[in-house]
C-alpha cells in the first residue's frame, strides 16, 4: 500500500518572499512553475521514496492560514531548521517538543501559514518487520 498523501499545496501571498523563506529556512532550492494559471513553487520531490511533496501556490483560492491542516516536514536536525525560522520572517508557536518517538515544532512561515517540523528519534528510525 502507498502512503495516502502524494502532494500538498501551502498558499503563498508573495512567491518571492516565500522562496526565500523557505529556501533559506531548509536549504533546497523550490522551482518556479505556471499550472492551470496558478504561480507555483515545487518544493524538491525524489520519485520512490516515502514521503509526499508539494508546492507553494498562489492565485483564486489559496488564503495562508493558522487554521485547518498542518504539514509536517521531516528533518534530522530540527534545532537547526527551528534557529532559522525567526531571523528569516517565521514565528515559532510550538517550541520542540518531545512526543515519544520523535519531536516536533509548529512554525508560522513567512506568508501565514502554520507548518510543523517533525524528527523521528535515531532509535525509531527503522520500523521492524513483522
Amino acid at each position: 500500500m502507498n502512503n495516502p498523501v502524494s502532494w500538498f499545496e501551502l498558499p503563498a501571498i508573495d512567491l518571492v518572499r516565500a522562496k526565500a523563506f523557505y529556501e533559506a529556512v531548509f536549504g533546497f532550492e523550490m522551482v518556479p512553475e505556471t499550472n492551470a494559471g496558478y504561480e507555483m513553487l515545487s518544493f524538491p520531490m525524489n520519485i520512490g521514496v516515502m514521503g509526499a511533496s508539494g508546492g507553494l501556490m498562489k492565485g483564486y483560492g489559496y488564503k495562508p492560514s493558522l487554521e485547518g491542516t498542518t504539514i509536517y516536514f521531516g528533518t534530522p536536525t530540527i534545532d537547526e531548521i527551528i534557529e532559522k525560522i525567526e531571523t528569516n520572517g517565521g514565528k515559532i508557536h510550538v517550541p520542540k517538543k518531545d512526543i515519544g518517538y520523535g519531536h516536533i515544532s509548529i512554525f508560522e512561515d513567512s506568508e501565514g501559514n502554520r507548518v510543523g517540523l517533525y524528527q523521528v528519534k535515531e532509535e525509531h528510525r527503522t520500523i521492524p518487520k513483522k
